[in-house]
């Protein structure tokens, strides 16, 4: 990356301060991009979600692995829950999703709060293990809650074999005029769903998958306590990544924890953070990393900059950091400050291999947090920083009532947060396909055909405030 006419800053920058060039271009199409990273992590979309608990769950890591992405689950977690949960994810299929299984005699005020699990909003009734119907959001819409759904269900099905190639599949179900179908296995068993959108998508993108051809999901671990017993546990269990994790990641503690897991030899890619100097990126590499995270305060529900004052603008940060990692032949991830598909791209363009993203996907029907709805009708969920009183008192749970009082003074997060659901993008998949789309068009404006292309050919400039507001969109007319 190199600055526009090569004048180079005399401050630091965030995301909202820089814009890129367009350059001289070769790349007709967006699907010539290959968005595969370099670090090791096996992503095929340079997305990684963020270890938080309201937004890091299996569901959300068995949706975003199938697109290419991967989850970090976050260190507060018990070990033998997220070994289950590492088996599980693992055992899910590539192309169709998990589906949500009712019997007839299921009510329809249960099975409204099952749907609100699935962006599809459906779930199929099954009676000795064959589905005998479909329910849906529109379907249980002003029905007695009390009312079974074996009265409700649509039974006239189309189902789909578990080997049909997914363009057959939207071409079926388009012809059929469903959106949703249920997948079979040979001997006539519900395998899983099929939605026309997960068909299309199935084509477009490529799962992040282990040698064995499982899905991907890592894990993080905190820097206190036996942490090589954790991490060897986690390693145990099949994790793909491994993140030692806290907020100030250039610290002797950090060290010693990276160097007690480098002492195992793990298998798997070591991630430790978070820094944003040229220094921390060093220091945490020598001591074992492979990839660094950088990102101090950026986040959406961190208050680490206002309330101590550290921190730094995220861009800057990302472009020092991957400077140094380069420098030593390992890569930074960005942790953090992305709120628009601009952002990643700049994040990548600055030399992160893989970007981070936390609160963007709290609001979406996948995180794990219970739907609710305000006094306007719409649909939210609650999110909030794993530096705050609500995040301490969880990780704490097994200390003195004293000891988690105390701690849970020292707050650097918001609590509680309303995390809106977008009715025009309510899964997470919708948002990595905004994401998506627009960081493929980033890398044809700048000519790349790969993420290290686009890191070597974008030109970024600097801009004041109302260059950037020039270029947001007006939905009301001036």
């Amino acid at each position: 990356m190199r600055f526009l006419n090569d004048l180079m800053p005399t401050f630091d920058l965030t995301y909202d301060d820089v814009f890129m060039v367009p350059s001289r271009s070769s790349v007709t199409s967006r699907l010539d991009v290959d968005l595969r990273t370099v670090d090791g992590s096996g992503t095929t979309i340079p997305l990684v979600v963020a270890n938080m608990t309201a937004i890091a769950g299996r569901r959300m890591a068995e949706t975003v692995a199938r697109r290419g992405a991967v989850t970090i689950i976050p260190q507060d977690i018990p070990l033998d829950v997220v070994a289950e949960v590492i088996g599980w994810v693992k055992g899910r299929h590539l192309v169709h999703d998990t589906p949500i299984m009712l019997t007839p005699a299921t009510t329809a005020g249960e099975a409204l709060l099952l749907l609100g699990k699935r962006a599809h909003g459906a779930a199929v009734v099954v009676e000795r293990d064959r589905p005998v119907g479909i329910v849906t959001e529109a379907d249980l819409t002003g029905v007695d809650r009390y009312t079974q759904v074996r009265d409700i269900m649509f039974s006239d099905l189309v189902t789909l074999p578990d080997d049909i190639d997914p363009r057959h599949a939207f071409e079926q179900l388009s012809e059929s005029h469903r959106r949703v179908a249920p997948v079979l296995t040979a001997a006539g068993g519900l395998a899983g769903i099929l939605t026309r959108s997960g068909a299309l998508r199935s084509g477009l993108y490529r799962p992040a998958t282990d040698d064995s051809g499982r899905l991907r999901i890592g894990a993080a671990v905190g820097i206190n306590g036996d942490v090589a017993a954790k991490a060897e546990g986690l390693i145990e269990a099949g994790v793909d990544v491994l993140v030692i994790d806290t907020a100030h990641g250039h610290q002797e503690k950090m060290i010693d924890a990276l160097g007690a897991v480098r002492g195992l030899d793990p298998c798997v890619p070591l991630v430790a953070g978070n820094v944003v100097s040229a220094a921390g990126t060093r220091d945490l590499i020598e001591a074992g990393a492979d990839i660094v995270k950088v990102g101090v305060g950026p986040g959406a529900m961190c208050t680490t900059r206002m309330t101590t004052a550290v921190g730094r603008p995220q861009f800057s940060a990302v472009l020092e950091c991957a400077s140094a990692a380069r420098e030593l032949g390992k890569h930074v991830w960005a942790d953090g400050g992305v709120r628009y598909p601009r952002d990643v791209a700049l994040a990548l363009a600055a030399g992160a291999s893989n970007v981070m993203v936390g609160s963007w996907f709290a609001g979406t029907l996948e995180s794990p947090g219970d739907l609710y709805t305000d006094t306007d009708g719409r649909q939210y969920k609650e999110s909030y920083g794993m530096a705050s009183s609500r995040a301490v008192l969880n990780r704490t749970s097994s200390d003195t009532a004293y000891d988690r009082a105390r701690k849970a003074m020292f707050e650097e997060g918001i609590s509680a947060a309303r995390m809106y659901i977008d009715p025009e993008r309510p899964s997470v998949e919708d948002v990595i396909d905004e994401i998506i789309s627009g960081l493929r068009s980033s890398c044809t404006y700048a000519g790349a055909r790969s993420l290290e292309e686009f890191h070597d050919r974008a030109v970024v400039g600097i801009q004041s405030t109302a260059g950037y507001a020039e270029g947001r969109p007006l939905h009301t007319s001036w």
